[in-house]
């Protein structure tokens, strides 16, 4: 528990941190509460049955009569029970409300201190000394008290208890002021000399103990007898039961042979009980002082008066330590919030980010220092090895009044303190200097900053000088300002993680442009290429042959195929609409055509090639795809068939994935197809090839767009998807092609028609090109069998070279000439396709009736040889034997 109740300070604006000693402003924070001057009421003791049950319980009671008048029952029994104890010391002088509850009734052991003479405490104790104190407790102790004062049962009655009771939470003030009321109250009640009150606190095991952090105030009180107490305490707590000791110097652990040191005679202690019965501190008396008797000791009825006390006490304590636990809680939330915010804005430098986020717990902690020690990344923490900072960020709070202004100081590594956040890190625990023999250091907390992943020590927190709230005196940091540290070593860890991340991104980004440039260079024609093809006559469509369906680059020189794409562009007027330089052009499709792998077999050049000028000669013939199709979209298409499969590898998406390359964990899906469309996207943003550059920014963002549908539309998984749809559409009469989206479906399947366009080119052709997929395909099955140790499928692997015919047949009717029949029946113009296609089946179908009648003859011939085989073993045996005859 926090020993002041105040609100601490402030709440402290992060972005009020600037820098070197640049100043925090802090604002006021006002603690509300909202149910005022009646929190203890929710005690699940307390039933009242007056007025002020119904009442909504807003602000304070006026007056502790108001109080009274309002419980008249208890106030009349009360009072009468008073007045008897005057009259009978024997009468009992519990409340009825108290008496009431079974589970109150207070323990009175008549004449215990008769037997406590005969009473061997010294086992018991001793244990008690030696048990570990791992729960960390607050002991309120008691000023010396008024002889003069006036004690309980005179006058009006019990001033505590009624004011206790009728004063409610606000009037209590924090769990320190409501026991240093009640010890002080009992102090005078049983005339000791000295007392001291010590609070529970519960661990995670949910076992609890005792530890003493301020000795006695009784002047002469040594360490010895603070120590013996301490047990006398925890015995009470292990056992719930009162000890009364009336004549301590009987047991040689209570003698001291110095003079000068206080002789206990007489000790009382009570356990502080909850109405569950659950202890939650324990109290102790010594030293009845002397009056009438020469020896006076602490008698039945003085255990009984303290137990009464002490049982109120219980009651009303628990609630006011929810009530402040919540308080806590609050003002840990708030830090919380306010330290998340910090790390969710963007920041020029983690020292600023870290600053910030350790100035918003300084009010809370009432803390004059906050440093945070970066170590260097070649520390290794060892015993011997000395640890090195790096940098060491250090804020001063300064209280001004109700506010307080924080800077950032500039220091020297050597002018600070390093020994606690050494300690720190080699022990990688918090470390809490309240214990420490050294004054100066007690109000001294480390706590580590971990790597969330490694769990490694990264930095350490530390808080120094915790002051209090009314003078400048240190106190050690509780548990609560613990807790809020490290909070803060949690936030400082993610501030660090984060730097980190950002530093790493830039550096990465950095080694991008830079490959982005190597790439670039490489990846750019030549000046005397360029030039070259800028100066060539480019031959005409006719010439080269690019209008006609069964065109083949097979035999082309490698100069006319970059002179065909460029008619291509001539003779769709794009180079004309679209205000394109023309030496752009020609640096693009000599970039395009360097991209292209050479040694791919089959998804290079002379592929990109052939897909371009299927859909050259789709869009030439038909006069209604140049109708229904913007200029927009026919230079998106005519630029994606371009680059629709630069750079490929040879390989599948699965097997991409299946490997694990960073396409796959780039990309997640369609590897390639992406791949393809942001290589393409590089190749138009390069210097020197940027042949959209004169579009509209509208027009830009739209024709990269559909660029990018066009170039994923090649992926034959979203062909299977989308193509029923579009059988469907061509089984209609009339199609409206004003539709965006039917648009978008007749550029994909039109993508994918020119994409497998080789399947329509003459035999001869076609025989070689399926040649070619076979060697790629095999490599890869090749690879795989190598690699996942698997079968690869069917069409990859070698073992089924053999029924190539077959697949091709199955590849035809599957894939492909449905898709040839749709685009025919929208568009008459593309009939040369599914005519081309059919005849390529049939002669892949005679292909395969043949391989199947050689299959067949070669069976046959092997039976035949067999069996002959067989006759002329059985001659020979035959003739053998009759040798032998």
């Amino acid at each position: 528990m926090e020993p002041e109740s105040g609100t601490p300070g402030a709440s402290l604006p992060a972005s009020e941190v600037v820098g070197p000693e640049s100043s925090f402003s802090r604002r006021e924070v006002i603690q509300s509460i909202s149910v005022q001057g009646a929190g203890w009421l929710s005690s699940p003791l307390w039933s009242p049955r007056s007025k002020a049950r119904k009442a909504k319980l807003e602000g304070e009671m006026s007056s502790d009569g108001a109080w009274l008048d309002d419980h008249s029952d208890f106030t009349s029994a009360y009072f009468s029970r008073r007045a008897s104890v005057i009259n009978d010391p024997q009468a009992d002088m519990t409340p009825r409300f108290l008496k009431s509850m079974g589970n109150l009734d207070i323990i009175s052991h008549k004449d215990r201190c008769d037997c406590q003479d005969s009473h061997d405490l010294h086992d018991p104790l001793m244990k008690a000394l030696h048990r570990r104190t791992s729960v960390p407790v607050t002991p309120i102790l008691s000023a010396p008290v008024d002889p003069n004062s006036v004690p309980c049962g005179l006058g009006e009655g019990c001033p505590w208890m009624r004011g206790l009771l009728g004063g409610g939470l606000r009037w209590m003030g924090s769990v320190a002021e409501l026991c240093q009321g009640a010890l002080n109250h009992a102090g005078e009640l049983l005339a000791a000399e000295g007392c001291a009150l010590s609070l529970v606190r519960k661990i995670y095991s949910g076992e609890s103990d005792l530890e003493e952090v301020i000795s006695l105030t009784a002047n002469g009180c040594s360490q010895a007898h603070q120590k013996i107490l301490q047990g006398v305490m925890e015995l009470v707590l292990a056992t719930v039961s009162p000890i009364n000791l009336r004549d301590a110097q009987k047991d040689p652990k209570f003698k001291v042979d110095s003079k000068q040191c206080l002789k206990i005679r007489t000790v009382l202690s009570v356990p502080i009980k909850n109405h569950r019965r659950e202890v939650l501190g324990v109290v102790v008396m010594i030293n009845k002082r002397k009056g009438c008797d020469s020896h006076p000791a602490f008698t039945s009825m003085d255990e009984k008066v303290l137990s009464n006390h002490m049982d109120v006490l219980g009651m009303v304590l628990e609630n006011i330590q929810l009530y402040e636990s919540s308080r806590q809680e609050a003002k840990r939330s708030q830090a919380l919030i306010e330290m998340a915010q910090v790390l969710s804005r963007e920041h020029h430098s983690f020292e600023v980010l870290l600053s910030k986020m350790a100035a918003t717990i300084m009010p809370f902690t009432h803390a004059q220092y906050c440093t945070i020690f970066i170590p260097s990344d070649q520390t290794s923490v060892t015993e011997d090895d000395q640890i090195i900072f790096s940098c060491v960020i250090h804020l001063e709070c300064e209280e001004l009044g109700s506010t307080c202004q924080i800077y950032r100081r500039e220091h020297n590594i050597s002018d600070i303190d390093l020994s606690h956040a050494c300690e720190t890190m080699r022990t990688t625990e918090t470390v809490n200097m309240a214990k420490s023999s050294i004054e100066s250091e007690r109000s001294t907390i480390c706590c580590p900053v971990r790597n969330e992943r490694s769990e490694n020590v990264i930095a350490v927190c530390q808080l120094m000088n915790k002051r209090t709230r009314d003078s400048d005196e240190l106190e050690p940091f509780n548990r609560y300002d613990e807790r809020l540290l490290e909070d803060l070593a949690v936030y400082c860890g993610l501030a660090l993680q984060y730097a980190q991340a950002v530093q790493m991104t830039e550096v990465r980004r950095a080694s991008i442009e830079v490959t982005e440039e190597i790439l670039a260079y490489h990846l750019t024609a030549t000046e005397e290429d360029i030039k070259a093809l800028q100066e060539t006559t480019i031959s005409s469509a006719e010439s080269l042959n690019i209008l006609d369906f069964h065109f083949t680059d097979f035999g082309l020189p490698e100069d006319a195929t970059t002179q065909a794409t460029v008619r291509m562009f001539l003779d769709l007027n794009l180079v004309q609409d679209f205000n394109i330089d023309y030496k752009s052009l020609c640096q693009w499709v000599l970039t395009v055509r360097r991209g292209y792998r050479s040694h791919v077999p089959y998804h290079n050049w002379s592929h990109a090639l052939s897909t371009a000028q299927s859909m050259f000669a789709m869009l030439m013939a038909t006069d209604q795809l140049q109708k229904n199709f913007s200029r927009l979209e026919i230079l998106a298409l005519m630029i994606a068939t371009l680059n629709h499969d630069i750079d490929h590898r040879g390989v599948s998406n699965s097997y991409i994935e299946r490997s694990q390359q960073p396409l796959a964990q780039l990309y997640g899906h369609s590897s390639l197809e992406n791949h393809h469309y942001n290589l393409c996207i590089f190749i138009l943003n390069n210097t020197g090839s940027q042949i959209l550059s004169n579009l509209s920014d509208e027009d830009h963002r739209a024709v990269l767009h559909m660029i990018k549908r066009a170039i994923l539309a090649t992926n034959l998984n979203i062909y299977m998807q989308r193509r029923g749809e579009f059988f469907s559409l061509a089984e209609k009469s009339r199609v409206n092609w004003r539709s965006e989206k039917q648009r978008d479906l007749l550029r994909s399947m039109l993508m994918t028609a020119s994409d497998l366009s080789a399947i329509t080119k003459p035999w001869p052709e076609q025989k070689r090109i399926a040649n070619l997929v076979a060697m790629e395909f095999f490599a890869q099955g090749d690879k795989e069998r190598e690699e996942f140790k698997t079968k690869p499928i069917d069409v990859m692997d070698r073992e089924n070279s053999t029924r190539l015919p077959y697949m091709q047949v199955e590849y035809i009717d599957e894939i492909c000439l449905p898709l040839y029949k749709a685009v025919s029946k929208l568009f008459d113009s593309c009939s040369p396709l599914v005519n081309a296609c059919k005849k390529n089946r049939k002669n892949w179908l005679h292909l395969a009736e043949g391989t199947r009648e050689e299959n067949l003859e070669d069976n046959c011939s092997l039976y035949f040889e067999t069996e002959i085989s067989e006759e002329e073993e059985r001659g020979a045996e035959h003739l053998a034997k009759e040798q032998n005859t």
